[in-house]
């Protein structure tokens, strides 16, 4: 990992420092922007073309049914159907918290306005399923989308090589009573989901993290279709502040569990001194060699960097500045620091918080914006999945009280017709 000393970089160094996962020839859109033209023509014909170019997998239809489903989720163990429960049950906890009724506000007499809460009918839901396979992610977008009460969920995830999906996966779909899920993978699924095909049905908006394409095809289509999306969510990251109190082991590990998700993630550490970078890195190689998937974290680690400041106040300014997807604050000053927070997805306070609890059980959720998105995103919520409706209703109180003042603004705007329809009523 490269080390960069705060107080020697400029403003464009930090700027270019912070800069991730761009295309600047824009050769991913142009992958990306064929595909989605091949599934919008095509159809379920381009998904099985898809299927077998990218997943190396000849499929005779493109969805495993509910009896499918049950089968292949047979094979998991009741300890792991304890912890997939015990996952389910705290972020469904932690979710149901976030559906709230508002109350009606009468903003003068005869005047009421309230917000009432409606589902998003059609949502998509993208369950990654590349290096690594993620029933937690299937737990973190179907638990809040059956809270709001969505009416259709659409799910799709890429088959494995034996044309089904793995047996967790399998599992979360029968506790979530989702009774099929659809085999559609990368950039095709997001397209398949945008604008429908023979099989899979259009949705209003798509939810899910995925790699540089995945979040291409996203971006692509919530410019050019009527589906939304949650947000931008590429390749994962983690930003870690460690000041002179933390664990060099615990930070060595939080590093490489967010580098071993993949080549393209980035692993941050932000510390108070060389001292405490040296013992991070020297935990580092012990703990890397011996991962199972020790070849893709090492690429990812290779990728990141290092950056020595003088305090945790500097260590939060660049904190801020990267915005990262996963914030861990890795010292027991934390409280002295979490008001500075401005820019991060989700904060992990305390040497004992491990991002990887966030991940799957502590409750909150781990589908988060990246590459900087969390200066204006937030993570997915029940209030992702739906609509807040305004109303007003007017008594004859209030359409005299309100009346003549709608009357001069919409004349001073030249809006006579405006106007008329007040008038009109107070005349009444």
């Amino acid at each position: 990992m490269k080390r960069y000393n705060y107080s020697d970089l400029s403003i464009a160094d930090i700027q270019k420092l912070v800069q991730r996962n761009v295309d600047p020839a824009n050769e991913i859109r142009a992958i990306v922007e064929d595909v989605i033209v091949h599934v919008q023509q095509n159809g379920d014909s381009a998904l099985l073309d898809y299927a077998l170019k990218f997943d190396k997998v000849e499929l005779d239809k493109l969805y495993l049914d509910k009896e499918e489903l049950t089968e292949i989720a047979s094979t998991i163990t009741d300890e792991q159907k304890a912890a997939l429960e015990i996952a389910y049950n705290n972020i469904y906890k932690f979710h149901a918290a976030q559906l709230k009724a508002e109350g009606k506000v009468e903003t003068m007499p005869g005047v009421t306005c309230w917000r009432e809460l409606r589902p998003i009918e059609k949502v998509g839901l993208y369950i990654p399923g590349g290096s690594a396979v993620l029933p937690s992610t299937f737990l973190m977008l179907g638990i809040p989308a059956k809270i709001a009460g969505c009416n259709e969920v659409i799910v799709c995830s890429p088959p494995q090589k034996n044309g089904k999906v793995n047996a967790f996966i399998a599992y979360v779909a029968l506790m979530l009573g989702i009774d099929k899920i659809y085999l559609a993978g990368g950039s095709q699924a997001i397209a398949a989901m945008a604008y429908g095909t023979e099989t899979i049905t259009k949705v209003d908006k798509i939810f899910g993290p995925g790699n540089q394409f995945v979040t291409k095809a996203k971006t692509i289509i919530q410019s050019t279709t009527t589906t939304a999306i949650d947000m931008p969510a590429g390749p994962s990251e983690v930003l870690v502040i460690a000041d002179e109190t933390a664990n060099p082991v615990y930070v060595a590990a939080d590093l490489l569990a967010q580098a071993e998700h993949g080549m393209d993630s980035q692993a941050i550490l932000v510390c108070t001194s060389t001292q405490i970078a040296g013992k991070v890195l020297a935990e580092l190689d012990k703990q890397l060699p011996v991962l199972p998937r020790a070849e893709i974290a090492k690429v990812a680690i290779e990728s990141s960097y290092v950056v020595i400041t003088n305090n945790l106040i500097e260590a939060m300014s660049f904190s801020n500045q990267y915005a990262p997807e996963h914030l861990i604050l890795a010292t027991e000053n934390w409280q002295q620091i979490t008001s500075s927070i401005i820019n991060a997805g989700s904060v992990f306070v305390g040497n004992l918080t491990p991002e990887s609890a966030g991940d799957y059980a502590s409750g909150t959720n781990h589908t988060l914006p990246t590459s900087s998105y969390a200066r204006a995103y937030s993570g997915v919520s029940v209030d992702s999945f739906v609509k807040k409706i305004t109303f007003q209703h007017i008594t004859p109180e209030g359409i005299q009280n309100i009346g003549p003042f709608v009357e001069i603004l919409a004349e001073l705007e030249g809006l006579h017709a405006h106007k008329n329809a007040v008038t009109v009523r107070m005349k009444e």
